[in-house]
């Protein structure tokens, strides 16, 4: 009998902010993002001299849940999705839990993207979704064996999730994303006239 396994599979978690304890105000952490941008001038002087468009804390801040208690409140939710991760992922951890590493924000204007990368040093990272116009861009992760297909044919179009080589997501507001740190992903151009709001972080371990 023919048997067909897949076999090392990347995950990639999808679920609702509220999924786990208590709901974060949109609103109010999409104004946070908005004023600590507006406030940040090492991060706006960082982004000019980089070329990076629009606005990220990464560089910059890196006591997010400490200025504003919405991003303490919204740490202590991420916490409870990246332990459930880490559980389907059968991570031994043994007595241990992964902790935040780095957490920061994302505003991406009209035409921005954000070019393909790694999250090096850490375990797990992830997106929440703070605003997220019509046209906004998805995120875009790339199956990590793309570098070694060589001389492989391209996949059909209507190819299942886990044969292509480029994947997708379309979150919405309020939305969390969470995968393995070293799976590559971008985000294409920003085709909405308004910004794009993210809030970015990782998790390590030990």
């Amino acid at each position: 009998m023919t048997q067909i396994k897949s076999l090392f599979a990347t995950r990639l978690y999808h679920a609702k902010l509220s999924a786990h304890g208590a709901p974060i105000d949109p609103s109010e952490l999409e104004n946070s993002c908005l004023v600590i941008a507006d406030d940040d001038e090492a991060g706006q002087d960082w982004c000019e001299q980089n070329g990076f468009p629009g606005y990220t804390s990464y560089a910059s801040l890196s006591d997010l849940p400490w200025r504003f208690p919405i991003f303490k409140d919204l740490v202590t939710v991420l916490d409870a999705h990246v332990a459930g991760f880490a559980e389907d992922l059968a991570f031994d951890l043994g007595d241990t839990t992964l902790q935040l590493e780095d957490i920061w924000i994302n505003i991406l204007p009209e035409g921005g993207i954000h070019t393909g990368h790694i999250h090096p040093h850490s375990v797990i990272s992830g997106t929440t979704y703070v605003a997220m116009p019509d046209g906004a861009s998805a995120i875009k992760f790339e199956d990590p064996r793309l570098a070694m297909m060589m001389a492989a044919p391209t996949r059909v179009k209507d190819a299942r999730d886990e044969l292509r080589t480029f994947y997708y997501a379309k979150p919405e507001v309020g939305d969390v994303l969470l995968w393995e740190s070293w799976l590559r992903h971008e985000v294409p151009m920003n085709m909405a006239e308004e910004e794009r709001i993210s809030v970015s972080f990782n998790y390590s371990w030990g």
